[in-house]
């Protein structure tokens, strides 16, 4: 396959070009609108198949309208005929099954000076454009602000789509000012940037094809483009470093694009296929967060290869020595002595300090990254509702209000669908009895028979849904003796999602570190390396959730990284950044070894080769992880808090990765082990040298 690349790319280069030229245009066209088809529902953190999704199918089964307000409108009493105006707008639209609330006792804040009105849509009704239209119709009444479950997620969603503008604004100058630095030549710097955008436009293209299958969740948008941008990077960094290393052997043309394809563009798709591999691992998740994440992950990573490993190439054929066209001569000098110093540039030296000193090092290395990891082990979990907006919100400012000046006004029920026929009353009335008993109950309503069989009970809890004393409310309801009964609700959805989470856990991280030990294992034919390269992932993922929980569970940076601690992490990051973290830190490990196992292979000692796969490599891997930091680090500036995780959480790993495990560990563990760092099985040894990866 290699070879009909490097042959395509180097007599057909123009015919390449030209039609990834076309590829562009029709992935703009087609593409492009792919955010406003994709999934926004508030149901993107839930799983479908529980307990909580199956209570709230009974009840609007059985009575015709969702069980619990979708919309919430805020009133300021002191503005005339406020109430009766926002009802006659509610109250004509089709999709609104009920209206509840007003100038009533339980509706009314402690001063009297606001009340709200609670906006029940019908069962069947399209509940997200229905109270996008009331919410613009609303608006334009004075006295009346907004709130409530579907526009908050609403905003959250607009809060994405405008940040993801923002994070490739200011990703792109930075990116490109960087990798100028680092490329030493504006050609060459420009080439990673359009590489990117290729991915970046040709994934939104795939990933409209895939959701007229699977419903995509909104939130992959961001993913797509960051991590495109990132891999795109990596990827252009090696091969462009390869050609120049090659035209500096045998000068420019078809041998120098051959030899790079075979070496470092087989080593591109091997990493490509380490990174999906953390994609399939997050598809075994039932919630739509996780699984589009997923299946995005897939699409950029193996879409970033095949970009790189055939745009690069037919640019390579065509740009030939201008590649280091637009450089300043001391850049151009300082390549050449980069190029002619293998044993003694700097990478060079630092690795032989490190591999002299190699107990030491592995010891600090090991003890930094366990403590910087262990605040993660007081870690607390949370979901996603309105606290996640930036302050200056409305839905986040009417829901601030509902929970300081309404008695219980954010305690929004816990419901129970009982499955009884009407002629067992009695025994579900002794069941709401043993409910009033519970700890943390403020109030039972009596059971109302709703039709059907089903009978609904609403239980009010004395803090917020997401509380941990609410939680185990709800966990006290689950373990009742008595009839049928289903408890739903915003706590009962996240203890749902919590148990899927942790039911798919562990063949998500079977699926993760097989491939990632068939991989490595293909690449190196060792059993060592591999299982060397899941610790060091792990100590890296557990510094990076340590660093997590320190900033955003206690809330420290809150003025730096302008955000409001929600007092613990949304429950879906630390799968999701496990994954991608675990897939990036084998993408480096990839790199580092081909490097070491090409010098090894050449007849160099087991610490020189060491020495030289670090020197060579050790200023690209710096650099790629600098400019990945940069790619996915902008969703820092994202006004969503669990947005600003998954960026920052995403460019700690790999600058952790890059620096600590690659500068430090790798080396000193290298040393370590010398020669048993390549110890196999004997079949292994003779199935790997069937199939395994070579470098020819």
């Amino acid at each position: 396959m290699f070879e009909r690349i490097a042959s395509l790319t180097t007599t057909r280069p123009w015919r390449v070009l030209g039609l990834t030229v076309v590829g562009l245009l029709v992935s703009v066209v087609l593409g492009a609108p792919v955010a406003g088809l994709l999934n926004s529902d508030s149901d993107s953190f839930s799983d479908t198949s529980s307990e909580s999704a199956r209570a709230t199918e009974l009840l609007e089964d059985a009575a015709g309208v969702a069980p619990t307000p979708g919309m919430v409108v805020l009133l300021d009493n002191d503005v005339d005929g406020v109430e009766r105006q926002a009802r006659a707008v509610l109250e004509e639209h089709p999709a609104v099954g009920r209206v509840d609330g007003g100038a009533t006792p339980a509706t009314t804040s402690t001063d009297g000076s606001r009340s709200f009105l609670a906006v029940t849509f019908a069962a069947d009704a399209d509940a997200d454009t229905a109270a996008e239209h009331l919410k613009d119709e609303v608006s334009r009444i004075d006295g009346v602000a907004v709130g409530g479950e579907i526009p908050a997620y609403q905003e959250v969603n607009e809060n994405v789509e405008s940040d993801l503008v923002t994070a490739e604004l200011i990703a792109f100058p930075l990116l490109f000012l960087v990798a100028l630095w680092v490329f030493r030549s504006a050609v060459a710097a420009l080439l990673p940037l359009l590489v990117g955008g290729l991915t970046i436009v040709s994934s939104l293209l795939v990933l409209r094809g895939v959701n007229e299958g699977i419903e995509i969740s909104i939130f992959a948008l961001n993913l797509v483009t960051g991590l495109g941008l990132g891999l795109a990077i990596d990827y252009s960094l090696f091969l462009v470093s390869r050609f120049r290393e090659e035209m500096a052997r045998v000068g420019p043309g078809a041998e120098a694009i051959r030899t790079t394809v075979l070496t470092a563009g087989r080593t591109v798709l091997y990493s490509a296929v380490t990174v999906a591999g953390a994609g399939v691992a997050l598809m075994v998740f039932p919630l739509r967060f996780l699984y589009s994440m997923g299946i995005g992950v897939v699409i950029v990573s193996l879409l970033a290869a095949l970009v790189s490993l055939l745009v690069l190439p037919a640019l390579f054929a065509v740009l030939g020595t201008r590649i280091d066209a637009l450089s300043l001569g001391r850049w151009r000098r300082s390549l050449e002595r980069e190029a002619s110093a293998e044993h003694a540039g700097f990478w060079y030296r630092w690795s032989r300090f490190v591999m002299h000193r190699r107990f030491a090092t592995a010891l600090v290395g090991a003890v930094v990254l366990l403590a910087l990891g262990i605040p993660f082990l007081g870690v607390k979990f949370t979901g996603v509702d309105a606290t996640v907006l930036p302050d200056g919100s409305e839905a986040k400012a009417v829901d601030t209000v509902l929970r300081e000046e309404f008695p219980g006004g954010d305690a929004s029920p816990a419901y129970v669908a009982v499955e009884a026929p009407e002629s067992a009353g009695t025994a579900v009335s002794s069941y709401a009895g043993e409910v009033r008993g519970l700890e943390h109950v403020t109030s039972v309503t009596p059971p109302a028979y709703l039709g059907d069989g089903v009978w609904r009970v609403d239980v009010h809890a004395d803090d917020r849904p997401l509380a941990e004393s609410t939680l185990d409310l709800v966990r006290d309801l689950r373990a009742l003796d008595g009839p049928d009964a289903y408890v739903g609700g915003q706590a009962a959805d996240h203890l749902d999602q919590l148990a899927a989470i942790g039911d798919s856990l562990l063949p998500g991280l079977v699926i993760l570190a097989a491939l990632t030990m068939v991989t490595l294992f293909l690449l190196t034919g060792s059993v060592v390396l591999p299982v060397k390269a899941l610790l060091m992932n792990l100590l890296t993922v557990a510094a990076t959730f340590g660093i997590l929980v320190l900033v955003f569970q206690h809330g420290r940076l809150e003025g730096a990284l302008d955000y409001t601690s929600q007092g613990a992490l949304e429950s879906t990051q630390p799968v999701f950044l496990f994954a991608i973290v675990f897939g990036l830190s084998t993408d480096y490990a990839v790199f580092l070894l081909t490097r070491i196992k090409e010098a090894r292979d050449a007849g160099v000692g087991e610490t020189e080769s060491v020495a030289l796969g670090l020197q060579r490599t050790g200023r690209i891997v710096t650099a790629a992880a600098l400019l990945f930091a940069i790619a996915l680090g902008a969703f820092a500036t994202s006004q969503i808090v669990f947005i600003k995780e998954l960026g920052i959480g995403t460019a700690l790993a790999v600058l952790i990765d890059a620096t600590l495990v690659r500068a430090l560990l790798v080396p000193s563990l290298m040393a370590m082990l010398g020669r048993w760092n390549w110890w196999a099985p004997g079949p292994l040894r003779r199935l790997h040298a069937r199939i395994g990866l070579s470098h020819g």
